[in-house]
């Protein structure tokens, strides 16, 4: 199996409460744990998304194209970036789960200088680069005990 990544964000309709993240985190867990597919959602309090999907291509895209993507909870889903691995990132959890605020997502999605001269447009994060910005980003949020979900 050739390890596939995708990274997208969206906007709910409305936002989501505690009730509502805990039955979308023990339904994606469950889906999850039964395609072997692993990864970590970012929710902030004003609704918006961010999320990273970990594993075979076929499973990876059909999960956001024929599902994710026509969900009705949400708008404006844009994928970020996507393409192949060499491991997974968040590989211990079938769906991590952290709260971020605008300012963090926005962080994580800020452009980046020119790598080139002559090149006088930013660019955004490479996959790489997005990966390491949220791995530590999810190392240094503290969390409710109830978020956490290890991979069985």
């Amino acid at each position: 199996m050739v390890l596939y990544q995708l990274i997208y964000q969206s906007q709910s309709l409305v936002p989501f409460e505690t009730p509502e993240l805990e039955d979308l985190l023990v339904q994606s867990r469950a889906f999850n744990l039964a395609h072997h597919i692993t990864g970590i959602l970012l929710y902030t309090p004003d609704g918006r998304f961010m999320q990273v999907l970990e594993g075979q291509k076929s499973v990876v895209r059909d999960l956001y194209y024929n599902h994710i993507l026509l969900d009705p909870r949400h708008y404006n889903c844009r994928v970020l970036t996507d393409g192949p691995a060499m491991r997974r990132s968040f590989s211990t959890w079938t769906m991590g789960f952290r709260v971020a605020t605008a300012m963090d997502l926005r962080a994580l999605l800020c452009t980046v200088p020119p790598d080139a001269p002559g090149l006088l447009v930013p660019r955004p994060h490479t996959r790489p680069e997005l990966l390491d910005l949220l791995q530590d980003f999810v190392e240094s949020c503290e969390t409710e005990p109830w978020l956490e979900h290890p991979r069985a």
